[in-house]
């Protein structure tokens, strides 16, 4: 899968996940928006995200950490939320 679509791809994972439609977000964007970030046309800014991610019913970083997962498993979840953990509490330390 090519880099640049690795978010569309992860955002339609968690759409499909919810049982949504891109028609749904026609409030936030409309279903050919939706379709451009799904097929890595758009790329959504840190706004944009965060206001899709209110339909998906998920925090906006749970596309976005998707997005970064080789594979979608339990052993990749937690590896790469313990590298946030660690990584984000130095940071902030």
């Amino acid at each position: 899968m090519k880099h640049k679509n690795r978010f569309g791809a992860a955002f339609r994972t968690v759409r499909l996940a919810r049982g949504l439609t891109q028609e749904d977000f026609a409030q936030q964007s409309g279903r050919t928006y939706i379709s451009e970030v799904e097929r890595g046309v758009k790329q959504p800014t840190l706004q944009k995200i965060d206001e899709l991610a209110t339909p998906l019913a998920v925090h906006p970083l749970t596309p976005i950490v998707l997005a970064y997962l080789n594979q979608y498993d339990a052993a990749s979840v937690d590896e790469l939320l313990g590298l946030l953990r660690s990584e984000l509490r130095e940071i902030v330390a």
